[in-house]
């Protein structure tokens, strides 16, 4: 038996199997991926405006990198990427309305922890953006590095893990600054814009993000010092095998695109293509989707109303948008970053 018949006669065994009830695992509580369907749309958690991760144009329409994730969610399972509603959340409330089932799934800048999967009963199935925090300050501070810091005053997020790691970092380094916490994201900027406090600590990308809205932001500097580690990625709650697996196969199948050069441009060459590898990626060997609860065109769905990994993020917050951010470690692993992705087989 040649490899390739292999490979068909195990899926058939795999699609008998789900067609049977065999794959009893996780069943009684694959309850998402139904009630999606059944209400024929996905509810979003999103941040409430971070431009380029998740906020509303001009025009009412919610856009950015975080968006763009629950909009291939929904491609993959309705191949209709508007057949999603956006629930705008802060930090403190994001992850009690997840619990709560007020939303499906939430896509924010929230941190991969311990804590957050051990204690409050979430799942982060992937890392969708690899990020970790720094400092912005006005160029007129004249500090090269946090280090370099003399009694200035530093405006942080309540509830987030910044805080921590901010008194951490200066307790260990003997930084002499004062952490000023405020309770909301736009709260920090107003502080910092008012002079109440003459830098800003956070994720690197929000850092980005809110230089990009001030009113000069070639008079602010973000500092080369990252100071964590801050995966960020979606999160959904314990129990629900089967959700957890459609989100993180939705980045994956993204990266697999991206790897693979199959865009938008190139779906039509990439389903008369050979190469088993394609083959698998656009459905036209075996059944992947199926065995995920969605169709066997589901990647096809992902990468024409979406895009690829590489296009989410050039799009949204890459070096030709206002927030300018280089792909670093969200490189693909073959171009010198660390996102990876399991193969389609």
């Amino acid at each position: 038996m040649t490899l390739s018949t292999q490979r068909a006669a195990a899926a058939a065994t795999i699609a008998l199997a789900l067609a049977a009830g065999c794959f009893s695992a996780g069943d009684a509580q694959a309850q998402t991926l139904k009630a999606v369907k059944d209400r024929g749309s996905l509810v979003c958690g999103v941040s409430e405006g971070l431009p380029g991760f998740s906020d509303k144009d001009d025009k009412g329409r919610w856009t950015g990198f975080d968006v763009d994730f629950c909009r291939a969610l929904a491609a993959a399972i309705f191949d209709d990427p508007e057949k999603v509603r956006f629930v705008p959340l802060d930090a403190d409330k994001r992850f009690a309305a997840l619990k709560a089932g007020e939303i499906d799934v939430l896509s924010r800048n929230s941190t991969w922890t311990l804590a957050r999967e051990a204690q409050l009963g979430l799942v982060f199935p992937a890392t969708t953006y690899y990020d970790g925090q720094g400092f912005m300050l006005r160029n007129k501070v004249g500090a090269q590095s946090p280090l370099d810091f003399k009694d200035v005053k530093v405006c942080v997020r309540e509830g987030t893990t910044n805080l921590r790691n901010a008194a951490d970092f200066f307790a260990a380094n003997d930084v002499k600054a004062t952490l000023v916490p405020i309770a909301d994201a736009r709260g920090v900027v107003k502080a910092y814009d008012e002079g109440r406090c003459e830098v800003i600590t956070s994720d690197v990308s929000q850092l980005h993000a809110e230089r990009a809205g001030l009113k000069t932001p070639t008079d602010h500097a973000i500092l080369p010092d990252v100071i964590s580690k801050e995966p960020l990625g979606p999160a959904v709650r314990q129990g629900d095998d089967q959700w957890a697996r459609v989100v993180k196969w939705i980045h994956f199948a993204m990266l697999n695109a991206e790897e693979a050069g199959v865009t938008a441009q190139t779906l039509d060459r990439a389903k008369t293509s050979e190469k088993p590898e394609i083959r698998r990626l656009v459905g036209n060997d075996g059944d992947l989707g199926g065995a995920l609860g969605l169709g066997k065109d589901w990647v096809v769905r992902i990468v024409r109303h979406v895009g690829t990994y590489g296009d989410v993020f050039e799009r949204n917050v890459g070096v030709k948008t206002p927030l300018g951010i280089p792909r670093g470690l969200n490189h693909l692993w073959s171009s010198g970053g660390i996102q990876y992705a399991p193969p389609l087989q």
